[in-house]
Formats: structure tokens, sequence, C-alpha cells
């Protein structure tokens, strides 16, 4: 019953997250497409668009089945094609260059010879760097895991740090956040405690990004930083298409392509050799967007 149990929790978690951005957004409603998986289960993916601060967002879920291919099995080391996946996927694009993107998942993915793990976390991309937010935003991440175990923020900040890296760029996506996967159950830890862990963390995202939103959206802004805001959500796409292993599982899995790329934004500029100018904010988020700060006691 345990799967049943977490597919529940994540349709319910979807639900409740789009009724708040809703709330928040006040000028449009998310959009509802069910879709069917060619191998078993299927999804509900929920879309805003053009709304009075986000320009495009997505809360996804999806419960699926079937089996892996040859080449996915490998990298995951299974010995087992059959799989149970399970999740919640979240990305938002404001309008204002003001209002961070944020992307946010949690999951839960089941292996044919019983093998079980979650994965997920939340991360904060600023297109211009607000060095107390992102200190408020590691402060919100550290104590979401501190309730539940005191390596747990250390560990899965540094795994965000990693993660969410352009390696070509030589860059972090933003200021990074929490980030873990292959949470299985040791001795120490049951799977209701890793459980437990991703509720907290799924319910700690709208508490934090409404209340961001609220702070700024009605900053001002100007047609420099509205093509800061498309270079910067190039880079984004970057990442998402070379790197990010959800991408991927859903490509390698015959997922909804609809649904996989959702997380890329309505609009996006590449500029050949662009180099911010000395000195200004373009020039100082860029310095932030490093490796291994120390978010929580940054001066």
């Amino acid at each position: 019953m345990f799967r049943e149990e977490v597919e529940a929790f994540m349709r319910q978690f979807q639900q409740d997250l789009v009724r708040d951005l809703e709330n928040c957004d006040g000028g449009a409603a998310f959009q509802k497409d069910e879709w069917q998986h060619e191998q078993g289960g299927g999804g509900i993916s929920r879309i805003i668009e053009n709304g009075h601060v986000l320009e495009k967002g997505g809360v996804n879920f999806s419960a699926v089945q079937g089996e892996l291919s040859p080449q996915f099995l490998k990298m995951l080391q299974m010995p087992d094609p059959k799989f149970f996946a399970t999740g919640v996927s979240v990305v938002m694009h404001p309008h204002s260059p003001m209002v961070p993107i944020t992307h946010m998942n949690v999951r839960y993915f089941e292996a044919g010879d019983g093998t079980a793990w979650f994965g997920g976390g939340i991360d904060l991309t600023p297109i211009y760097v607000n060095v107390q937010q992102a200190q408020e935003f590691h402060e919100a991440m550290k104590a979401v895991c501190d309730k539940h175990h005191p390596s747990y923020y250390q560990e899965f900040k540094k795994w965000a740090d990693d993660y969410f890296y352009n390696e070509h760029r030589q860059e972090t996506r933003g200021v990074g956040g929490i980030f873990f996967d292959r949470l299985m159950a040791t001795n120490e830890i049951s799977m209701e405690h890793r459980f437990a862990f991703v509720r907290d963390v799924a319910y700690a995202f709208a508490p934090f990004y409404t209340r961001i939103i609220n702070r700024n959206r009605d900053l001002p802004y100007g047609e420099r930083e509205k093509q800061w805001q498309l270079i910067r959500r190039g880079r984004y796409v970057e990442f998402n298409l070379v790197y990010d292993r959800g991408t991927k599982f859903g490509l390698a899995t015959n997922g909804r392509i609809e649904s996989i790329l959702m997380s890329l934004p309505q609009h996006a500029s590449w500029v050949y050799n662009h180099k911010p100018e000395p000195g200004g904010p373009e020039e100082m988020t860029l310095s932030y967007l490093k490796k291994d700060i120390d978010w929580i006691h940054i001066k």
C-alpha cells in the first residue's frame, strides 16, 4: 500500500500547490491537461500562462509504469526493467526579471525488484541575485532539512550546487537550494521517515515562493533588465536540455513531450559572446553563480 499512499499524496499536493499559486498570481488559472502513458498510468499537467505575475508555469503530476530502455536500465544499474514512478514537477517563469525563476520536484521510484527511493529538491534562479533573499531561501531550506536530520542541509545543498551547474559555462544555474536522489531505507532511516521529509519539502515550497513573489512583483524594471532576463533564461534552457536528469528520464521512458518540456520559458535569447557591463548588477549576479557559497552566513 505504500506506493498508493505516495501517489495519493502527490495528487493532493498538486491540487494544493495550484490553488496557492493561482491565489498569489491573481490573474490567470491553471489549465488542466490529462494524459495517458503508453505503457501504463498517466498524469495531469497543470499549466498557467500570461498571468499577472507568471508568464508561464507548470505543476505536473504523473504516476506511470512500464519498462525502461536497455540504455537507461544500464545507467541506473538495475537488473529488472520494470518500474513505477510518481511525482510532481514544478517550474515557474515570471514576467518580471525581478522575480526569480524557480523549480521544485518531489518523486518516488520503484524498480521491478522492489528497490525504491525518493528524490527531489527546490532551487531558485534569480535573474538579479538579491543576497538577502538568497540567504532567507537557504535558511528556509535548512529549517526543513534540520527537522529531519542534521546532515541533510549540508549534504543536499552541496548536491544542488554540483547538480545545477552548467559545466560548459562554469556557472551554477542560480543560487542553488537542495537536491537529493536515491533516498532509500537504511538500517537507521525508514522509508516512512524519508516520505515525511519529502512531504515537508513539498509543502515548504509555496509559502516561500509566494512570499518572494509578493515582495518583488511591483519592483520597477526596464528594457535592460528584460534583455538580461532573456539571456539568463537561455542559460536555464541550456541546463534543462543538456544536463537535467528529469528531462532525460522522461525521454528515455517515452514520456509525454509537452509535459517534459514544460520547464522551458516562452521566450529566451542567446547573444554571441555576451559580456555584462563592468561593475553593473548583471556582472554582480554572475559573481554569485558559483558553487560552495555559504549563503547562510554570507555578509
